[in-house]
């Protein structure tokens, strides 16, 4: 793909705000040889992407809500990272980052603690999400599908869908 589009970049202006966020998502037993999953997040700094990943997840998920929970204790830790290193340039964030997902369930687990006893398989990462809810780090605003960032790290997607993601994410030919 970057190959064959030398004049395309990524586009970086002052979008006139200092938000913090990160997409996350995953497409459960997306591989066919072993039925693990893929996990993907991508950040954004005022507005503009900073960072982006897409992994092989390294157990079987046995739910898509596990597997998306794995995908947003990633985005959480990047997040993390990422207001560790604007704390190191001198840069004060000192709102709540967001954590966008599209999977309502996974944020209902994040939220509610009575759940918690469905989802064992992923205590550790339940309570390192919720202790960051708590401390008002982040929050968990659920974002639809079609305005889903990360689907471009972990899906197959149509021409459409795929370029009309890419230009959300700040893509341009750097020519015009």
């Amino acid at each position: 793909y970057l190959k064959s589009a030398p004049g395309k970049g990524i586009w970086f202006s002052n979008h006139g705000h200092l938000r913090l966020e990160a997409f996350t998502d995953a497409d459960w037993a997306g591989l066919r040889d072993d039925r693990r999953s893929t996990s993907g997040y991508c950040t954004f700094l005022r507005g503009n992407l900073v960072t982006w990943r897409s992994k092989k997840q390294t157990v079987v998920a046995r739910s898509n809500v596990e597997d998306e929970y794995r995908a947003m204790t990633q985005g959480v830790c990047e997040l993390l990272w990422i207001k560790l290193l604007l704390k190191d340039l001198v840069v004060i964030h000192e709102r709540s980052m967001r954590l966008y997902c599209d999977n309502k369930t996974a944020i209902n687990i994040a939220h509610n603690p009575i759940q918690h006893d469905r989802t064992k398989h992923i205590e550790i990462d339940w309570h390192f999400i919720k202790e960051k809810l708590d401390q008002k780090l982040i929050c968990t605003p659920f974002v639809s599908s079609e305005n889903q960032l990360a689907d471009v790290l972990t899906k197959e997607l149509s021409c459409k869908q795929f370029n009309c993601i890419v230009c959300k994410m700040g893509k341009q030919n750097i020519y015009a």
